[in-house]
């Protein structure tokens, strides 16, 4: 599908980004030419959503490159090191960081500089093609499901954080699943969760439903027992920044409690996520670093302060959801419904 917005866009010289921190009301795109720019746009959120964020980070190994006074395997090294300091739970970006050295390393002593600056960017460009591929094979494994589930039943569905075209650069992941079934015809009302303290459901998830002409209504995550109490959702669709070996997942805080509700009240919960996103190095979700990010955001709310200036905050801004509380994990694999460490590693490496 053309988008009328473009995320992230390359022209050879500079890396251009939405600046997703000024959504819905501007659309504000910057420029960078280092990766010491693409470093704090990624830190400070300018990007967000695990797969963008590593597409966001392949440019900015080929800025590396481009802005190196010395070309060595130390300096490409220490380039990916430093990127991957910009966030620390979203598994995406060292794992496009680390392929990115991989494939400059392993033929630094063959090929030229320029030639290496080539190849990176068009294997970026390759990456974000196989996933816009990928997020449609998992958009139509799920909307298998739900026709299992419901048949031809026109379908309420809930989402929380911003899982879409702003947080991949193609396709979304478990937006894209609700936009695919909203192209077949089987969409009703779609449940953006409000997502504080950034708001990337109220800004994000309703910036991209609303162009895309998609019936929604914003709710806070407080209204979670509300809505599943009144029947009002059918299914729910999340993304994961982190996928471990026995299918615990990180995702934007407040994930966890939307599964814990959601298993209470019988409402099938998945995560959907390219193969990138899982960790089989680590064996649970208690082994994954959750990102501690800074106070004002939670103290304060679109630049202004709203608690008192002595009060002091707490601000994760991802939890882990028991693999327990999900009704299955999709990506672009297969459904895994029977979640245990050797079926997501099946699956997975399958």
């Amino acid at each position: 599908m053309e988008r009328k917005v473009k995320p992230l866009e390359w022209d050879g010289e500079k890396l251009t980004l939405i600046d997703q921190r000024k959504l819905p009301h501007e659309e504000v795109f910057l420029s960078y030419d280092s990766v010491e720019g693409v470093h704090s746009s990624i830190k400070d959120m300018v990007v967000r959503g695990a797969p963008l964020i590593g597409f966001t980070a392949l440019y900015g190994m080929v800025l590396a490159l481009m802005g190196m006074e010395s070309f060595s395997k130390d300096d490409v090294i220490k380039a990916a090191d430093y990127l991957k300091t910009a966030r620390p739970t979203a598994v995406n970006l060292a794992y496009e960081v680390d392929r990115a050295c991989e494939l400059v390393c392993s033929q630094i002593e063959t090929k030229t500089r320029e030639d290496l600056i080539k190849e990176l960017i068009t294997f970026s460009q390759e990456q974000m093609d196989l996933l816009e591929k990928n997020n449609l094979a998992m958009a139509k494994l799920a909307f298998d499901e739900l026709t299992s589930l419901y048949g031809d039943k026109k379908l309420n569905l809930m989402t929380l954080c911003n899982t879409g075209f702003l947080a991949c650069g193609p396709m979304g992941t478990a937006l894209g699943v609700i936009e695919y079934a909203f192209g077949q015809g089987r969409v009703n009302h779609v449940y953006a969760s409000e997502t504080r303290p950034y708001l990337q459901g109220g800004r994000l998830t309703a910036y991209e439903l609303s162009v895309q002409g998609i019936p929604h209504s914003v709710t806070v995550e407080g209204a979670f027992s509300y809505l599943m109490k009144n029947k009002l959702v059918d299914a729910i669709f999340i993304g994961a920044d982190r996928i471990v070996k026995n299918g615990d997942t990180a995702n934007k805080v407040g994930s966890s409690t939307l599964a814990i509700v959601a298993k209470h009240y019988g409402i099938p919960f998945y995560t959907v996520a390219p193969t990138s996103t899982f960790d089989l190095s680590l064996d649970t979700g208690d082994q994954i670093e959750i990102e501690l990010r800074p106070e004002d955001e939670v103290l304060g709310a679109m630049g202004h302060r709203i608690s008192p200036n002595s009060s002091r905050a707490l601000n994760p801004s991802f939890d882990v959801t028991d693999h327990e509380h999900l009704r299955g994990i999709i990506c672009e694999k297969g459904l895994i419904k029977k979640i245990t460490p050797e079926e997501v590693e099946r699956v997975v490496r399958g």
